[in-house]
């Protein structure tokens, strides 16, 4: 018996087309600084409208003074009210959202066995409760329309352990994002809502600053990163623009680590 299998018409598209995002509406948290502007001004360069979001608003007021197509919103992403509040403004200045990228951080680093109850709870309610709630919101819009893009900005130490950093906190934080992004895209699939996360090695930000800066740390960093390096400013954009656009249309639930070979080792 022969068996004939229908396929598609494929047109190949010039790769600026594969990753344009012109007509769609983005926002980032965490947005004031680092990572976060590296990823708002590269979603605006490829074309879509960027909502940036921070707790420092006069940063983001300078950031959006610099660059056109950018519109903030002050949020702090571990108080509910904020994030509600912060989602109601983005409702009304543009509308629903089409990309949203879970950027906002923070860490504690502390031995695990001296680790205040109080700091590991707030770890967790930025990096992964004040994310589960934000995407919720913007989520529940981009159900009804049957599209959207959620990147959620893990770490590679999602993925393995810190130490000889202690970040006990930070590395529960991180690994229950990862798999939150896992259930997340399962659950909304069906309705062409892509989610996945990104797991960055070590790179220059305000939160590293201090570990690339001393010499011990930087010695660390180039043994065990098989690239003998940390990553370097624009390195993440790729991936974060492959998630974000129709170039990654079929890719969903995955966890993309962009950290030099760390985690393959």
């Amino acid at each position: 018996m022969t068996v004939e299998i229908a396929h598609e018409q494929f047109t190949a598209r010039r790769p600026d087309q594969l990753f344009d995002l012109t007509g769609q509406t983005a926002l980032v948290t965490g947005a004031s600084s680092g990572l976060g502007v590296q990823f708002a001004l590269t979603l605006r360069a490829a074309g879509a409208e960027v909502v940036v979001a921070a707790r420092r608003s006069e940063r983001l007021a300078d950031l959006c003074a610099e660059h056109s197509g950018l519109t903030a919103v002050s949020c702090d992403v571990a108080d509910p009210k904020s994030i509600e509040s912060a989602y109601r403004t983005v409702e009304e200045r543009v509308g629903g959202l089409d990309i949203l990228v879970n950027n906002a951080g923070t860490s504690i680093p502390a031995r695990a066995e001296e680790e205040s109850l109080t700091d590991f709870h707030y770890v967790l309610d930025v990096n992964l409760v004040g994310a589960f709630h934000l995407t919720q919101l913007v989520g529940r819009g981009m159900l009804e329309r049957r599209r959207g893009s959620i990147i959620n900005v893990a770490s590679i130490l999602g993925i393995v352990a810190a130490a000889p950093n202690r970040q006990a906190a930070y590395c529960a934080s991180k690994g229950g994002l990862i798999n939150l992004t896992r259930e997340l895209a399962v659950q909304w699939a069906r309705y062409n809502v892509r989610v996945n996360a990104l797991a960055p090695g070590f790179f220059p930000s305000e939160a590293t600053a201090e570990l690339l800066d001393d010499e011990a740390g930087a010695a660390y960093i180039k043994r065990n990163t098989p690239m003998s390096r940390a990553g370097r400013s624009g390195e993440l954009c790729g991936a974060l623009l492959l998630l974000a656009s129709g170039a990654g249309s079929f890719i969903t639930g995955q966890v993309v680590a962009v950290d030099g070979g760390w985690t393959a080792r």
